[in-house]
């Protein structure tokens, strides 16, 4: 499609989740919001008016858009694919909320769909983008805590249903706390330390049904058909151990604990959930002594989600590899699938994908800046 100034997006979804994309593409210049799409069309007009956008309607009018050149696919977890599939078919690049797919044969098929017909998939999350990660990873190269040897991740709290008004999707099959907050972690251990080789993981479910407990519908009772709470280990490829916590059923909040244990110190990541935060090292104190901690200078500018919509826009336009790829989704996918796998059987399944090679956001990139 031929090129214009500044690059055309358009959303399919207008849920909860969209406030947070639609707040920053319409701050970045470098992008356009065209159309808001939803099954609702009432919503996609509530969504659109309060974000200045223009158009909206339903999916199809989001496809057929002439000024369109990304689809952000905001839909539930069950269609992600089939929705990616009509977008590509429709020839416009994809950005997926994650996961890609919620299996790996219609991931795959993704993939070679979108390199048969020279299009691009990004997928979320984009918070590798901002300057938590960014700044762990140059500390990392640079050798700050010398050699990387182990992780430790925390995601443990009472469950989406306390809060979300419609939360049985975050229940269902491509969900669960596996599904829905370990890409946030298991991406940032991936391009911390590279490709997943195999995992081991336990697993459990502590109440059948559920209850929504805000908005209108609460008090409504639903079927909970995942595990709701994954203890899992990874094991690295280029070496390197971690293990993660995902839990729907824990009392006690404890979510953003990411620890990178190093020969020569450890470092503490901000909530992987999010863009920005303190990046803190500490290295072994004298007997009796306390832990002393160094904050390491951030880089970048924290921006949020959206943020892998614009590094798409802007590496289509340069002729350059974007950053949050579909193959690093389809990595992180067969991760997750390896993790409930091993749940389910007890044994340890290795992971048969490679993640691709981690890029840095350039040091002065910035999201409010005109470049296209």
């Amino acid at each position: 499609m031929a090129a214009r100034n500044p690059a055309g997006v358009g959303l399919i979804g207008a849920g909860n989740i969209s406030d947070q994309y639609l707040t920053n593409l319409t701050q970045f210049p470098d992008v356009h919001v065209a159309v808001v799409g939803d099954l609702d069309t009432a919503r996609a007009e509530t969504q659109a008016r309060k974000y200045g956008v223009e158009e909206w309607g339903t999916a199809a009018d989001v496809l057929a858009h002439p000024d369109v050149d990304i689809v952000v696919n905001l839909t539930v977890p069950a269609v992600h694919a089939e929705v990616s599939s009509a977008i590509l078919a429709a020839g416009k690049h994809v950005w997926s909320e994650k996961p890609i797919a919620v299996d790996r044969a219609d991931a795959r098929a993704l993939l070679d769909q979108a390199a048969a017909a020279g299009l691009r998939i990004g997928v979320a999350p984009d918070t590798v983008l901002g300057p938590g990660l960014q700044t762990a990873l140059r500390a990392i190269a640079r050798g700050d805590i010398g050699t990387p040897l182990s992780a430790q991740t925390v995601m443990q709290y009472a469950g989406p249903d306390l809060w979300h008004p419609n939360p049985e999707f975050l229940f269902a099959r491509g969900a669960g706390p596996l599904f829905d907050m370990g890409p946030y972690y298991l991406t940032t251990l991936v391009c911390l330390f590279g490709s997943v080789a195999r995992v081991a993981a336990l697993g459990s479910t502590a109440r059948a049904v559920r209850t929504v407990r805000s908005g209108d519908r609460a008090g409504t009772e639903f079927t909970v058909a995942v595990p709701t709470h994954v203890s899992a280990l990874t094991q690295f490829a280029d070496g390197g151990v971690g293990q993660s916590v995902f839990s729907f059923d824990s009392p006690l909040t404890r979510t953003g604990f990411v620890e990178i244990t190093g020969s020569e110190g450890t470092l503490v990541l901000p909530d992987p959930n999010t863009f920005a935060g303190d990046v803190r090292i500490t290295r072994v104190p004298g007997q009796g002594r306390d832990p002393e901690w160094e904050t390491v200078t951030p880089v970048g500018i924290e921006a949020g989600r959206g943020l892998g919509v614009l590094d798409m826009a802007r590496a289509i336009r340069g002729g350059q590899p974007h950053i949050a790829t579909g193959d690093l989704g389809y990595h992180v996918l067969d991760t997750m699938m390896s993790i409930d796998e091993a749940v389910t059987s007890g044994e340890t399944v290795h992971v048969s994908s490679a993640a691709p090679e981690t890029l840095l956001v350039p040091e002065d990139r910035d999201p409010y800046g005109a470049t296209l």
